[in-house]
């Protein structure tokens, strides 16, 4: 039967191998099924691999790069003379096809540019773009771009709604409802490139486009995929994460204070730990690239044990849900792609 592998840039973020190594060993004894890949300096993995016991090495190989991306790197730099970083070796192994997904917690614009370099987009795709779920009252909402397009044209905001619509579709929403983040709900609101998107998404076919949406009613879980450019997104992710930490802080504060409290907060302990499960930005860790020729997952750089394994599970579940294929076949079947762009034109990859 056949076996997907997930390749890990196990050198990148800012914890490195040392955080990488036990999250990706930790995943394979839970998950039978699972098969990784770890990329990097291998005599590093190698000893960092013998601190732990029972590894099932018929699950795990250990693929040689000596070189690193830094966190600071500028993209450019990245595609000069880097063939052999293990980031752009992890990459190699999809394209390959003796991977069938990449998870790097590695400087997301290197990522970004070798994806694209090594990958290549689908037909009809200009820029990938990152997306992850976000936790709201009702059931969890895609938001794209995370910060891999700071500058969007409202060509490439139709390209992401378009993107996220099929990635909900395949998740199991039906027709999902697909909105623009903006700082009112009425059609004069809005920067230019927001109006022009909504016009052209309004003729984007097969688009269930609801119009725009405000912050709020994106926790209120009024769309399920809500698009905007990566400067935006970025800020509302790390926003979101850092309310959603100080909330469970608190709270949990607040039963400490005095004896009764601290009764009172007994009682209310199971639905703590249930908020503190929900809400923890570690278990929404992991952005996909969409877009792409193949399945590529960011994780955060600073995320710990916890969140680098929540983004290996990102990979697995885009794997099972063949994301790239189901863009491949929507976008062949003409779902949005007379509309790509404002001049009907494809864009090169």
């Amino acid at each position: 039967m056949f076996a997907p592998v997930i390749a890990i840039d196990a050198m990148g973020g800012d914890y490195g191998p040392r955080c990488i190594v036990p999250a990706s060993l930790s995943l394979l004894a839970d998950l039978p099924s699972l098969h990784l890949a770890l990329v990097g300096q291998s005599s590093l993995l190698e000893r960092l691999i013998a601190e732990h016991s029972s590894v099932d090495r018929t699950r795990l190989q250990i693929v040689d790069a000596e070189d690193v991306i830094g966190m600071a790197e500028r993209p450019a730099q990245a595609l000069r003379g880097r063939s052999q970083s293990s980031m752009h070796v992890a990459l190699e192994l999809v394209r390959e096809g003796r991977a069938q997904a990449c998870v790097s917690a590695g400087n997301t614009g290197a990522l970004m540019a070798l994806a694209r370099q090594v990958l290549k987009t689908l037909p009809g795709i200009d820029r990938p773009a990152m997306v992850t779920a976000i936790p709201t009252r009702a059931n969890p909402c895609l938001l794209l771009d995370l910060g891999a397009n700071v500058d969007c044209t409202a060509e490439q905001l139709q390209q992401f709604a378009l993107m996220g619509s099929v990635a909900a579709q395949a998740l199991g929403t039906d027709r999902p409802r697909v909105a623009l983040l903006n700082i009112g709900i009425e059609e004069i609101k809005g920067n230019q490139q927001v109006k022009l998107a909504a016009t052209l998404l309004k003729q984007t076919q097969g688009l269930n486009f609801i119009g725009f949406i405000e912050g709020d009613g994106l926790y209120r879980g009024e769309a399920d995929v809500v698009v905007c450019d990566g400067f935006v997104g970025n800020v509302l992710l790390k926003s979101s994460e850092g309310l959603a930490e100080m909330v469970i802080a608190r709270v949990e504060a607040l039963f400490r204070r005095s004896l009764a409290a601290r009764i009172v907060g007994g009682l209310a302990l199971p639905m703590l730990r249930q908020l503190r499960t929900e809400l923890r930005p570690s278990r929404y860790n992991g952005a996909s690239f969409l877009g792409l020729q193949g399945i590529v997952v960011k994780s955060h750089g600073s995320a710990g044990e916890a969140g680098f394994r929540s983004a290996i599970l990102r990979a697995a579940e885009d794997i099972q849900h063949d994301l790239p294929g189901h863009l491949r076949e929507r976008l062949a079947q003409g779902l949005g792609s007379d509309n790509v762009t404002a001049s009907g034109s494809r864009p090169s990859n």
